[in-house]
């Protein structure tokens, strides 16, 4: 959903500053003290004008929500819906690619990803927020057991993201090939009315990654070996002498 640029929006944004998080790079690692708890943090990477995430803050008020988009109009328009008593979601004017900038390992409990841009052509897969580079950005951010929700009416892009979520190691929880078909009270975003309106259907996934615990364990039982190793070694050491 294009959007024109907004006139002098970049001083007309600043208004909304109890919404909007400038700078967010600079609150990397403190997110809990944006809120002011300890509630777990969702967040929607592209998150249009909003309507998605604002509703999702609506029901959900035990947890914090972070609306992300690249477009300053969108971020502008988003805020201006944002009614006053949703003070557990905040939107932030970033780039998807450099949200390792932004929050600390393990800082987010769950990813959205509503309605990506396909980038259909071979040459611009690097584009998609799919790839394995993004993916691995989605599994320094998110908890151990977080989680990415994944949906889309391209059914190519879909495909692709099925296999690359795959490839990198996510299990997959939930899979629709037509959402609305399987589930009730779906909430929607301002494409997928559109597109459903048009009789489309929507592509869903929800996914973790696999295993994270057993990886972790190794490691930490490979450091201990190792110490241990140290140590005996210390020990033996000292009693030659």
């Amino acid at each position: 959903m294009h959007l024109r640029k907004v006139k002098d929006v970049e001083e007309k944004i600043k208004e909304y500053s109890d919404i909007v998080v400038f700078e967010p790079n600079l609150k990397k690692g403190k997110w809990k003290e944006v809120f002011k708890n300890d509630n777990p943090i969702y967040l929607e990477i592209g998150m249009g004008k909003g309507k998605f995430i604002r509703e999702h803050a609506r029901r959900e008020k035990d947890i914090n929500f972070i609306g992300c988009e690249l477009s300053t109009s969108m971020c502008y328009k988003s805020a201006k819906e944002v009614d006053s008593e949703l003070t557990n979601l905040k939107i932030i004017n970033y780039d998807a690619f450099k949200l390792e900038e932004v929050f600390e390992k393990g800082e987010i409990k769950q990813i959205f990803l509503t309605f990506s841009d396909p980038w259909p052509k071979a040459r611009h897969e690097k584009r998609r927020l799919t790839t394995d580079n993004v993916l691995n950005i989605y599994k320094n951010i998110l908890d151990k057991n977080g989680f990415i929700e994944f949906k889309t009416d391209n059914r190519e892009l879909f495909e692709y993201s099925v296999i690359q979520f795959t490839n990198n190691n996510f299990e997959i929880l939930e899979l629709s090939l037509d959402l609305h078909k399987s589930k009730e009270d779906v909430i929607t975003t301002e494409y997928e009315d559109k597109f459903r309106a048009l009789g489309q259907v929507i592509y869903f996934i929800k996914v973790k990654e696999r295993w994270r615990w057993i990886l972790n364990y190794i490691k930490n039982y490979h450091q201990c070996m190792v110490l241990v190793a140290m140590k005996l070694k210390l020990e033996n050491m000292w009693k030659s002498i």
